[in-house]
């Protein structure tokens, strides 16, 4: 049987098959999940090793470079970077797009473990990990409590924590802020030396005496005992009458030297919600979780808890949560699906005229999209915003292919056929065409789906998407339309009886117009083609300079309003944590008064530094603003940002405020506009930046200017004479450790209650923690007994370090960043180029641009090289379409063509070219070669029918302007009956004539019907 002949003649199998996808279809949608985007992988590894109490530059020297060594023969390696901070190394290892990142992570804990004997003996090991969009918490929780802050610290982190730990999905839950319980031991360095004691002596005999010894076990003929000595300390007061030292009957306790305290440890962050005293406790994902289900979870366990310590008030409010956002963002989507779909039908019924016709090509639309989803969930996608967007976007494609079908067995029946025939004939005659057209809308998405980087990562579920239902277009048009067409198709006719024809006439009459304006102006060119030619290339040619000439700029992703910014605040870098707690108090109350702020949370004595990672630091803090609705306030968060930012500079002078959108995953908007300078030597890359950043002061558009080559932190510099140092007996190991336990404390001991163990911090007192004399009187005991102190063998000054040092690819770097404002990125960073390059530098000095510039070139290369590869596929398609090398051609030159309107489009609307606008040209080179393709099929249709070129191509544009018009405006026909179509043509002879649109034949002299202004013969 006649492939074309079996929805005709069997449609039990359509039904079947039908109802087998769209069962399959509801199913599979019903096991989808929910995500904010695609899970994609950013290919990178992240190495942090801890250094307590150690500088930036000394974290650098004898860890960063050790590590950058080690881990630079990985394979597939695009990038290294790194930074050292106090007390903390980080070596970012991004790999190539191709690589396989579990096993480059492997490889590089080999290379780690190799060289770990060579690292100091008081750095932490290595840690190791894949960087994730995961990381990112998806619920953040306000905690807060009566009790005492100690118990609500430890409600929080020994029992809720776990059991949030617990829940099916979730990865990691952090706690920040809080009391933290401790045992400080406060040391009084005068009395030690009284007593001719030493530090290392009282912290030995301290950690030696709080140990448990499994000491063996009793053995009889019927069972054994396990024999342990306990020596942990069972409360605090045996701590307090440790017996340090026994000299001559003369016992030196712990509480003669020291003062014992169980207390909470030193506050080094302060968390706010709204103004008041909180935990904050964030709640992160683990990869291939569901964000929205493990929010429901989580909510449903909150409750739980917030009922189970309802003696104690406590409440666990969720102050943000992610998932609400990709629910706003996929149900806005799925309306928008839901309008187009209607709107579709609302433009179906305006061309087809009758509720039968328009039911035909509107019943494949929900098929196509339903089958979709067993595509979709095959293949492990999830409902994001680029799979629904896909859908979203491909309604209108869907409808192009039942519309060209449904047209022509319309066309076949105004022949004079029946239905059936009509059906078949219909079909037969345009199903290769159909075919083809439906295969250069899949040619055209296929290579971006099957390109590797951050974009195709994207973008490939968008791709896929639309490349299934468009797929389940061409099945439904070949089975579905042919089927219903043969049952229920019926010529319509219009007679202007009823309101609704009426308004369908006055519609029909404005379109009819606009035919013969197209038709008129396509006779036009045919006859003047030079002119034609000229204007269309000097419009190509204009549309193309407007982004030579800077009115269409370039940027990665466009901004988006979360309704969320975040308000950074850095004070000087010896302010203490109070000081900066104070001015942040202050902010938070101006922010406060602003009506269109529903939510402040804030962080104290915490940054983040762009990688969604946090550094301690006590002179900096975070406030996130949360907003009302777009609907309910004028400003776009932005503007609302930038200010507030003007506002918050007048009222805390002298601290320096930064503000940054909430990114579309969360977290601040990393700065778009970002540079780095390499230089062999650290102090030629910090002269140019300083230069560089002169000179983007200058460019428009340019705010926030940061430089990552900040002024140093103020420190104490200990330089030891090492010969006068042996000379008094004195090791550098001694020294180091004595300091260390002195000014930082030394945690190795733990207390015990009941399940719970504490930190026991050894450390002077406060009281000899306050100047550079306390450091300069530091003392150690020689091994002949004698004390000596620092001072005698150091010299002590007060001078500045830098907070962190930095490099890129093994070379020393300085970054310079800003946010962009009113310009596009793109357009900012061109200038600023422009501008730098011509200031003379030192050899060995270059820059590597990053932000929204590396993306931009790694992306626009990969879509530029996927769009050619559509093009080229697109050809060999019409190649075998029209059996000709030459024809193609025909509509290939169409496609550059189309982006004269895209690039004025985005130029009047003042938006840029980004990753989704490119993506748009690309659906737009499918739309145009689809609509060029049935034109040219016409038209060689009609020329093998005896016509010449110039009556062949008008011919072609009269038959199929108008359901390439409907198909536009379903997304993106009908020539009524003309009654007094007689007259002047002579013979009355006309083709198809009817309430649909249809071909016509012309004689040479292509005489005008003087009624409706139509060529007849």
């Amino acid at each position: 049987m006649n492939i074309a002949a079996i929805p005709i003649k069997r449609p039990t199998i359509v039904v079947v098959l039908f109802t087998i996808l769209i069962l399959g279809g509801l199913y599979s949608y019903s096991r989808l999940g929910y995500e904010l985007l695609p899970q994609f992988s950013l290919n990178m590894i992240t190495i942090s090793t801890p250094y307590p109490g150690a500088s930036s530059s000394e974290v650098e020297n004898s860890v960063t470079k050790k590590i950058e060594d080690a881990i630079s023969s990985v394979e597939n390696v695009k990038k290294i970077e790194s930074k050292s901070f106090e007390g903390l190394s980080t070596v970012m290892l991004t790999l190539n797009s191709d690589a396989d990142e579990n096993e480059s992570l492997n490889d590089a804990q080999r290379k780690i473990n190799a060289i770990e004997k060579d690292l100091p003996e008081d750095a932490d090991p290595p840690s190791l990990s894949k960087f994730s969009l995961s990381d990112l918490p998806i619920i953040t929780i306000g905690a807060t409590a009566n009790m005492e802050e100690t118990e609500f610290y430890d409600l929080l982190d020994k029992k809720i924590k776990p059991v949030l730990s617990s829940t099916k999905g979730v990865g990691q839950v952090n706690v920040i802020g809080g009391s933290e319980r401790e045992i400080q031991v406060n040391i009084d360095p005068e009395k030690v030396k009284g007593f001719n004691l030493t530090l290392p002596q009282v912290v030995s005999t301290i950690l030696t005496s709080n140990i448990d010894y499994p000491t063996g076990n009793l053995k009889t003929r019927h069972n054994r005992v396990l024999i342990r000595l306990s020596g942990k300390y069972e409360n605090v007061d045996e701590l307090r009458n440790l017996v340090v030292s026994s000299t001559d009957g003369i016992q030196v306790r712990v509480r003669d030297i020291a003062e014992v305290r169980d207390t909470q440890k030193e506050v080094n962050k302060i968390a706010r919600v709204n103004g008041q005293d909180a935990i904050i406790m964030q709640v992160m994902k683990q990869s291939d979780a569901n964000a929205v289900e493990v929010s429901r979870v989580i909510r449903h366990t909150l409750q739980h808890m917030e009922t189970q310590y309802a003696g104690n008030h406590v409440k666990l409010p969720i102050v943000d949560d992610s998932s609400e956002f990709t629910l706003q963002a996929s149900d806005a989507v799925m309306h928008d699906l839901i309008l187009a779909v209607v709107l579709v039908a609302v433009v179906m019924l305006f061309f087809l005229h009758t509720i039968r016709n328009a039911f035909i090509v509107m019943i494949s639309i929900p098929a196509s999209l339903i089958a979709t989803f067993i595509g979709m969930y095959l293949l492990g996608y999830t409902l994001n915003l680029m799979s629904l967007l896909g859908l979203s976007l491909v309604v209108g494609i869907l409808v192009d292919d039942a519309i060209v079908v449904l047209e022509n067995i319309y066309r076949h029946m105004e022949m004079g056929k029946n239905r059936v025939q009509a059906a078949y004939d219909g079909m037969v005659e345009i199903g290769f065409t159909v075919s083809a057209i439906t295969l250069v809308i899949v040619v055209v998405f296929l290579p971006i789906a099957m390109s590797t980087g951050l974009v195709s990562d994207l973008i490939a579920q968008f791709c896929v998407t639309v490349i299934l239902a468009t797929l389940f277009s061409l099945l439904s048009s070949f089975t579905i339309v042919p089927w219903l067409s043969s049952r229920f198709g019926k010529l319509g006719k219009i007679t202007g009886k009823n309101v609704f024809e009426r308004i369908i006439l006055g519609f029909e009459k404005g379109l009819d117009k606009f035919t013969h304006f197209v038709s008129d102006l396509l006779k036009w060119s045919l006859v003047h083609k030079g002119k034609t030619t000229l204007v269309v290339i000097l419009l190509f040619i204009g549309s193309c300079s407007l982004l030579v000439m800077g009115f269409i700029g370039g940027e990665f992703l466009p901004p988006v309003d979360r309704g969320q910014f975040v308000v950074q605040l850095e004070l000087n870098k010896d302010a203490s944590l109070e000081n900066t707690n104070l001015a942040t108090q202050k902010a938070e109350k101006i922010l406060g008064q602003h009506p269109e702020v529903t939510r402040l949370v804030t962080t104290v004595g915490q940054s983040s530094d762009g990688t969604f990672s946090t550094q301690e630091t006590p002179f900096k803090s975070e406030i996130t603003v949360a907003l009302k609705d777009k609907s309910e306030r004028k400003d776009k968060t932005t503007v609302f940002a930038a200010k507030v930012k003007r506002e918050l500079q007048k009222a805390l002078v002298g601290v320096k405020i930064k503000t940054a959108t909430v990114s579309i995953v969360g977290g601040a908007d990393d700065a778009p506009i970002s540079l780095t300078i390499t230089a062999p030597d650290y102090t030629d890359a910090l002269e140019f930046s300083k230069k560089a950043l002169d000179s983007l002061a200058k460019v428009p558009g340019a705010t926030q200017i940061k430089t990552s080559a900040e002024k140093g932190n103020p420190e104490v510099q200990v330089s030891i004479d090492r010969d006068k140092m042996a000379a008094l007996g004195i090791t550098l190991q001694d020294v180091g450790l004595a300091m260390q336990t002195a000014f930082n404390g030394n945690t190795d001991g733990k207390f015990r209650a009941g399940a719970y163990e504490y930190d026991i911090n050894i450390k002077y007192n406060a009281a000899h923690r306050l100047s550079i004399q306390d450091v300069r009187d530091i003392s150690f005991v020689n091994a002949e007994g004698k004390r000596v102190r620092l001072s005698q063998f150091s010299k002590i000054t007060e001078g500045t370090g830098p907070s962190f040092l930095e490099r890129r690819d093994k070379s020393a770097a300085v970054t310079i960043s800003a946010q962009a404002a009113g310009r596009p990125s793109g357009d900012i960073a061109a200038d600023w180029e422009e501008a730098f390059t011509k200031i003379p530098r030192e050899n060995g000095v270059s820059y590597i641009w990053g932000g929204d510039m590396e993306n931009q070139s790694d992306s626009f290369g990969t879509l530029l090289i996927a769009l050619l590869a559509a093009i080229i596929l697109v050809y060999l398609i019409l190649v075998v379409l029209y059996d000709s090398y030459l024809y193609p051609l025909v509509v290939l030159f169409s496609i550059p063509l189309s982006f004269i309107g895209a690039l004025w489009a985005l130029a009047l609307t003042n938006n840029a070219l980004n990753i989704f606008t490119i993506l748009g040209i690309i659906m737009l080179i499918g739309l145009v070669a689809k609509n060029a393709i049935l034109l040219v099929d016409f038209t060689n249709q009609q020329k093998a029918q005896g016509q010449d070129t110039f009556t062949a191509l008008v011919s072609a544009n009269h038959a199929r302007l108008r359901p390439i018009l409907m198909t536009t405006i379903a997304i993106h026909r009908y020539d009524p009956h003309c009654p007094g179509h007689r007259g002047r043509c002579g013979t009355k002879q006309r083709i198809g004539l009817g309430n649909h649109w249809r071909a016509y034949k012309f004689t040479a002299a292509n005489l005008d019907c003087g009624a409706c202004g139509l060529f007849c013969l």
